[in-house]
C-alpha cells in the first residue's frame, strides 16, 4: 500500500478501502506521507468527491488519531449542538443553558474564531476572569452540577485534522463538502456526546451559500454520526442575516444574557428555542411540541439564566454579567452610521458585516492575532424596516480603531436600500 496508489485511485474516482483511508490519515499525522501527497489526494477529493462510505471511513479515521473523551462520569444523557458558523451566532451560550435546564447535559468544546464567523471561545473570554482552558475532570464536575460547559478543544483530541486542515487552508482545498463533514464530525465524534444536534448555516454569513449544499452537508453529516452509532440530526437555518442584531463578542455575550433575561425576542429567540427543543427531543425529553414548550419555559422562568451565572462563576468568570451587562467590556470608541434618506432595509449581506466588525478588531485573520473583545457592531433595524432620513442604521464599536471610515463605509455598503417617497417605496 502506498499513497501513490490511493491518489491514483481517487483522481479516477476508484472507491478506497477502509484500510487505504487509514493508511493514508495515520501515515499523514506520523509525517511519513508528506504534504505534498496530501495536497494531491486532497486536490483529488475537491475534484471528484467521497462516497458516503468513504466518509465515514474518513471521519473515523481522524476521529481516532488522538483521544476520545469518556463521558460516562456525566450523571445524565448528554447532548452536543454544532454550529458551521455565522455572523453573530451566539445560541450556544443560550439553549446550552435551556437545555441543560430542562434535565439534559451539554458539554461543549468549541472553537476560536478566524475570518467574517465569529467563535465561542473568543465571546467566552470577553467576560473576565472566564477559564476556556480546564482539565477534563474539572470539565466534567462543571457539567455535573450545573449541566453545562464550554471549554476550549483540547490539543489531543483529532490531531488528525488539526494538520490535514492547516494543509487545506493552504492549499486551497476547504471548499470540499466530504472533507469538511469529516473535519467536523471526528471532533464532535471525538467528544462523544450521546446525541449530537448539527446546525448547518446556510446564506451570505455562512459557509454554505446554497441551500442545496446546505442540506447535502447536513445531510452527509447525520449519515455520518448515525454510522458512529449516535443520536444524530441536522437541521439548517438561515444565516443570510446576521443572527441577532449584535455582532462583536461582549457585545454577543451581551445579548445572550439579555435574551435569557427575557428581554430580547425575535428570530435568534426562535431559532433558540427550535435548537434546544431538537436538542431535548433527541434526548428522549418527549415530543417536539413539548420540548419546544419546555424550552420556553427554561427562558422564562429564568432557570437558563441561573445556570449561566453558575457556570461562569464555577469557570472563574465575573458572572456579575448575568445580572448586569454593562459589566462586560465597553469600547472606547462609537460610530453611528445613519439612513441617508427614508429607506426600506430590503436585505443584508451578513459576510460583509463580519468583515466589517474584523477591521474593527472583533475577530483575526491569522491565528496570533489579538481581539478587541469590545468591537463590534450593533444593528438598529431589521429586515423590511422602514427607517427615516437621518435615523441610526448600526453603530460601530472599537477600543483599538479611532479612525471607523473603512469599517463604516464596508457595513454601510452590505445593506440593501429601497427608496421611500412620503412613506411608499419608489
Amino acid at each position: 500500500m502506498n499513497a501513490v496508489d490511493i491518489i491514483n485511485k481517487t483522481k479516477r474516482k476508484i472507491k478506497l478501502a477502509e484500510d487505504e483511508i487509514k493508511y493514508l490519515v495515520n501515515g499523514y499525522t506520523s509525517g511519513e506521507i508528506p504534504d505534498y501527497q496530501m495536497s494531491a489526494w486532497l486536490m483529488a477529493v475537491c475534484l471528484n468527491g467521497l462516497s458516503e462510505e468513504e466518509t465515514v471511513s474518513l471521519t473515523l479515521a481522524m476521529r481516532d488519531s488522538g483521544d476520545i473523551l469518556d463521558l460516562s462520569c456525566i450523571e445524565k444523557i448528554t447532548v452536543d449542538k454544532h454550529s458551521t458558523g455565522g455572523v453573530g451566532d451566539k445560541t450556544s451560550m443560550i439553549i446550552g443553558p435551556a437545555a441543560a435546564a430542562c434535565g439534559v447535559a451539554v458539554p461543549k468544546m468549541s472553537g476560536r474564531g478566524l475570518g467574517h464567523t465569529g467563535g465561542t471561545i473568543d465571546k467566552l473570554e470577553s467576560i473576565g476572569g472566564y477559564r476556556v482552558d480546564v482539565e477534563f475532570d474539572e470539565f466534567a464536575d462543571i457539567v455535573n452540577k450545573t449541566g453545562f460547559s464550554i471549554i476550549s478543544q483540547s490539543g489531543q483530541l483529532c490531531p488528525a485534522d488539526k494538520k490535514i486542515y492547516a494543509l487545506r487552508n493552504s492549499t486551497g482545498t476547504v471548499d470540499s463538502i466530504p472533507l469538511i463533514c469529516a473535519s467536523i464530525m471526528s471532533k464532535k465524534l471525538a467528544l462523544n456526546a450521546d446525541c449530537l444536534l448539527l446546525d448547518v448555516k446556510c446564506g451570505t454569513g455562512a459557509f454554505m451559500k446554497t441551500p442545496e449544499d446546505a442540506k447535502k452537508l447536513g445531510e452527509l453529516m447525520e449519515k455520518v454520526g448515525i454510522a458512529a452509532g449516535k443520536k444524530c440530526r441536522a437541521i439548517v437555518t438561515d444565516m443570510n442575516t446576521p443572527l441577532g442584531c449584535c455582532i462583536g463578542n461582549s457585545l454577543e455575550i451581551k445579548e445572550a444574557v439579555e435574551l435569557l433575561q427575557g428581554k430580547v425576542k425575535g428570530r435568534l429567540y426562535d431559532i433558540c428555542i427550535e435548537l434546544t427543543a431538537n436538542m431535548l427531543e433527541l434526548a428522549g425529553k418527549g415530543t417536539i411540541d413539548e420540548c419546544t414548550a419546555m424550552a420556553v419555559d427554561a427562558i422564562a422562568s429564568g432557570k437558563a439564566l441561573d445556570i449561566l451565572k453558575k457556570t461562569i462563576e464555577l469557570q472563574g468568570g465575573n458572572s456579575s454579567i448575568c445580572d448586569d451587562v454593562e459589566r462586560l467590556p465597553r469600547a472606547k470608541y462609537t460610530h453611528v452610521i445613519y439612513a441617508p434618506r427614508d429607506v426600506e432595509i430590503s436585505a443584508v449581506d451578513a459576510e460583509e458585516l463580519g468583515m466589517a466588525s474584523l477591521i474593527l478588531g472583533a475577530g483575526r485573520i491569522s491565528k496570533d492575532e489579538e481581539i478587541d473583545y469590545s468591537a463590534g457592531i450593533v444593528l438598529e433595524f431589521e429586515i423590511g424596516d422602514k427607517i427615516s432620513m437621518d435615523a441610526p442604521l448600526m453603530t460601530l464599536y472599537s477600543s483599538c480603531v479611532s479612525d471607523f471610515s473603512e469599517a463604516a463605509y464596508r457595513a454601510y455598503n452590505a445593506l440593501k436600500f429601497r427608496t421611500l417617497t412620503d412613506g411608499a417605496l419608489t
